[in-house]
């Protein structure tokens, strides 16, 4: 999905979420807190996004999804491809196991309340992460 209108300096999360109901909710509560939000409902159409938007500060992505990839695998290869981009990777069926997920990525099981959501992406976003 493109952006309507400029984005006038507003971090920029790609959220990965097949389910339109929670990506809705999660979108509105990213939108409230001053992200600008890409939706993508799968990792191959995330992939498409990164590719083009070398803005994107940071993914929020579930682990069960449709395509040729889950949330763990996708998050490796955001790693690797995308090493400045913070990976937030979130499940409530699915937990990590040892090697399931890259060392910059962080983990947090459903139900995810709001605030949560929010300071776990903006601690991707924190410019010590990178240190």
């Amino acid at each position: 999905m493109k952006p309507r209108g400029p984005i006038l300096n507003q971090p920029i999360v790609l959220l990965v979420e097949d389910e339109p109901l929670v990506r809705l909710t999660q979108v509105d509560i990213l939108r409230e807190a001053g992200f600008w939000v890409l939706e993508a409902q799968d990792a191959d159409e995330a992939f498409e996004i990164l590719k083009e938007r070398p803005e994107v500060s940071a993914v929020l992505t579930d682990v069960d999804m449709p395509g040729s990839l889950d949330g763990f695998e996708f998050a490796r290869l955001v790693a690797q491809g995308w090493p400045e981009v913070g990976v937030l990777v979130i499940s409530g069926k699915a937990f990590p196991d040892e090697g399931d997920l890259p060392p910059s990525a962080t983990f947090i099981p459903k139900p995810v309340y709001p605030n949560v959501l929010v300071e776990q992406i903006e601690a991707l976003m924190s410019p010590s992460r990178a240190a």
